[in-house]
């Protein structure tokens, strides 16, 4: 997303904006660049569901770090350079992971959701008229309330709708608009989400973060005790590293029932799984045992990924056929 300058400047332009009008006028210089992102996307994936997950990062994480950037900044937004450094001290976040990201973002400037869902269903309509099938799956990530979703689901089935019935496509391209589970209140009221949502995916990675309130890029100055065999010195709390391996006891039992309050209001629920437990054998095989449909993970890990749930599904049938006997 952010892999040139002339998208690092577009994305801080926006950033740092100090009003609407100019926040949509650095949206503008990013739809382009986006929406040929998704067309490439959809074009290699041919006709095969593609998930796409809404902006989610916080914001501060893409503001200039050096003088250098606040000059460039500068120059293209016409603000002075401490008047960026004040925009850039007032995003700061002590705690970021739990700050304005995610659907926050789009709660707050909904023109970041408009830009993107325009890329997304321009692109889907474009790659569609060439021929070829595409299915777009809308992510909106880290859902805590369904009034929250459903805000910004209306706010993308009305852009999408007018887009596809502009283009004269209604019967070509058809997308789904679904959410990331990845905090604890958004699995508990997992039937309630899921009455607007159309599909679930658990991104796991956050979810242990908030379910064991274990920040994954500081616990392992500490994690090994927790981990280590007591024969090695460790204290044998957790029997694998929770951000490697899933908690199945704690973090798993959300998931699960995540998964059955989902499904208890919208039958056919699509349910997956995003993050490097989706590469990890004893997480699929977990995934498999809850009923997800799919699981998601680095692309290093995709064949362990395979062979697990191969595995999974070998191991499930031998069981069903011993319980016959």
């Amino acid at each position: 997303f952010f892999d040139t300058e002339e998208r690092r400047l577009a994305i801080q332009e926006m950033i740092v904006a100090e009003s609407q009008e100019a926040r949509k006028k650095a949206l503008a210089k990013l739809l382009p660049i986006q929406r040929a992102d998704f067309e490439g996307i959809f074009k290699a994936m041919n006709g095969k569901p593609v998930t796409i997950r809404l902006i989610d990062p916080p914001l501060h994480e893409f503001t200039p770090k050096d003088d250098a950037g606040v000059e460039k900044l500068s120059k293209v937004t016409g603000l002075s350079p401490d008047a960026i450094r004040h925009r850039c001290e007032q995003l700061h976040e002590s705690n970021p992971m739990l700050g304005h990201r995610g659907c926050r973002l789009c709660i707050t400037y909904p023109e970041i959701l408009d830009m993107q869902v325009t890329a997304i269903v321009e692109a889907a309509i474009n790659v569609a008229k060439k021929g070829t099938k595409v299915l777009p799956e809308i992510m909106i990530p880290l859902t805590i309330d369904k009034k929250e979703f459903k805000i910004l689901k209306t706010q993308t089935v009305a852009i999408a709708d007018a887009l596809i019935a502009k283009a004269g496509v209604k019967n070509k391209v058809s997308y789904m608009v679904g959410t990331m589970i990845e905090i604890p209140r958004a699995a508990l009221l997992a039937d309630q989400i899921a009455e607007e949502a159309e599909f679930f995916s658990f991104g796991t990675n956050d979810l242990t973060q908030m379910t064991l309130g274990l920040s994954r890029d500081d616990a392992g100055r500490f994690l090994p005790d927790y981990v280590m065999s007591e024969k090695d010195g460790g204290k044998a709390i957790f029997a694998d590293d929770p951000f490697q391996s899933l908690d199945q006891a704690g973090v798993g039992m959300l998931v699960k029932m995540g998964i059955e309050k989902g499904r208890s209001t919208r039958k056919n629920l699509k349910v997956g799984i995003c993050g490097e437990h989706g590469g990890e054998a004893k997480s699929v095989k977990f995934c498999h045992r809850a009923g997800m449909n799919y699981v998601s993970c680095s692309p290093y890990r995709v064949p362990i990924a395979r062979l697990a749930a191969a595995q999974a599904v070998i191991e499930d049938k031998a069981a069903k056929k011993k319980a016959k006997k």
